[in-house]
């Protein structure tokens, strides 16, 4: 028993060996990241072990553990900490024979918030992936021993559950002969159905608006005809009632070509969603006003260079004596002005093409290529007309006027529709504010 129990256990060989491997690994996914390095260590009470480093950065020990200690991933956009200024940990929790692991990425470079949660997301996930691989083995090995197969499955859902539950993964499976369904954990609680309630496809396909069952359906479809796999990011409605967003990857397994069972993974993105979706509002929309901003109206300008889209006319709306209302009644009764004049904005451009804020008292309106002439300068009289009406502002009542430049699309750039206008705008200033005036070529 004694050379037997030395014959089997790992030479320093062996061990070096797969340490390499798992750096490898690492590298690989450093590259697919972007992001300069990356750490797995073991975790113990003493304290942490790395397994292996890819890169050449060093993480900083106390964002570590803050990261071990941690209930969620700890991510950090920029840590205002030069050399190091992004950071992403998280805990994959061990089992009986295997130590908790910590999984570090670092780069000298900051991220937006909403990348630098997108790979947090992607890491987790390939973190998740590796334990359920790493946890299938041990199971198929059980599986020579385990006489009881209902005992190995339970362990087998248990084992998944675990691995998946840092990246907030659940595992799914449909047998096509039947249409019966398997599910982990973490699939019961991403639909809030208490656990181990008997499932069918009605009841989880009660859980999608229709939009996102339909996209669902015909990429299932598609995957089962053509035995491939398929990816979507759909919003259910959980049986609670709550709205939730949720990444779903599946693969088809055929035999002799025809498929037979359908698995794959479900996960919860709502927050990632949530913060993308915040994220490219904050990048196209004027927080105080709710317009398009400056950003956006200069895109959608520019797609007169591109050819992607015509204009009917372009109209610049500057503020008269805005600066006196700030000046004396203060910002919180000038950002109630601007407010109002957004909203009277919007009121008379019904049908326009964009209504933006593209300064601190300029808005800018883009009319469809469609619209007579005459309408767009009647527009431009009506906002004037509309602006004169007396606004209530933090209980003030307030006289605002404001003056419109008008050009007319007939060709040429987009910086020449844009100087046209404002050349009209500032021709409506000089005739004495409160009125528009249209640029003559």
């Amino acid at each position: 028993m004694r050379s037997l129990a030395v014959a089997n256990a790992p030479t320093p060989a062996a061990e070096a060996s797969k340490d390499l491997a798992v750096g490898q690994r690492l590298q690989r996914l450093c590259d697919l990241l972007g992001v300069a390095g990356a750490r797995l260590s073991n975790i113990s009470a003493d304290g942490l072990t790395a397994i292996a480093v890819a890169g050449d950065q060093t993480p900083v020990p106390a964002l570590e553990a803050r990261a071990r200690a941690a209930a969620q991933p700890l991510v950090i956009a920029d840590t205002d900490q030069p050399p190091m200024r992004f950071y992403a940990g998280m805990v994959m929790p061990g089992e009986a024979d295997h130590p908790s692991q910590l999984l570090s990425l670092f780069d000298p470079r900051p991220r937006s918030q909403m990348m630098a949660t997108t790979i947090a997301a992607v890491a987790g996930e390939a973190l998740a992936m590796a334990a359920i691989a790493r946890q299938r083995r041990v199971i198929e090995a059980q599986n020579k021993t385990i006489a009881d197969f209902t005992a190995l499955e339970e362990q087998r859902r248990t084992l998944f559950d675990r691995a998946s539950a840092t990246a907030r993964i659940g595992i799914w499976q449909c047998n096509l002969s039947d249409d019966s369904l398997l599910w982990t954990n973490g699939v019961y609680d991403l639909f809030e159905i208490p656990r181990n309630t008997p499932v069918t496809r009605e009841l989880a396909l009660a859980c999608y608006p229709e939009l996102s069952r339909q996209r669902m359906e015909a990429a299932r479809a598609h995957a089962i005809a053509n035995c491939s796999d398929f990816a979507l990011d759909l919003e259910i409605i959980t049986v609670k009632g709550n709205r939730r967003w949720m990444r779903l990857t599946g693969a088809v397994e055929s035999r002799d070509g025809v498929a037979h069972r359908v698995f794959g993974m479900k996960q919860d993105i709502t927050e990632e969603k949530l913060l993308a979706d915040r994220t490219r509002y904050l990048a196209e929309f004027d927080v105080m006003t709710g317009l398009a901003n400056r950003s956006q109206f200069q895109a959608r300008l520019a797609e007169l260079d591109s050819g992607s889209a015509q204009f009917g006319a372009l109209l610049l709306v500057d503020l008269d004596g805005f600066k006196q209302i700030n000046d004396t009644h203060g910002h919180a009764v000038g950002d109630d002005c601007l407010r109002e004049t957004a909203r009277r904005l919007v009121e008379c451009c019904i049908g326009a093409a964009l209504v933006a804020r593209i300064g601190g008292d300029e808005f800018a309106v883009l009319l469809k290529a469609d619209l007579p002439r005459q309408d767009g300068l009647a527009l431009a009289q009506g906002i004037v007309d509309t602006m004169r009406r007396p606004a209530l502002a933090q209980g003030r009542t307030l006289r605002i006027s404001a003056s419109v430049g008008v050009a007319q699309y007939g060709g040429g750039s987009a910086e020449e529709l844009f100087h046209q206008a404002d050349t009209a705008l500032y021709a409506a200033k000089a005739a004495g504010r409160d009125t528009s005036r249209s640029f003559a070529a």
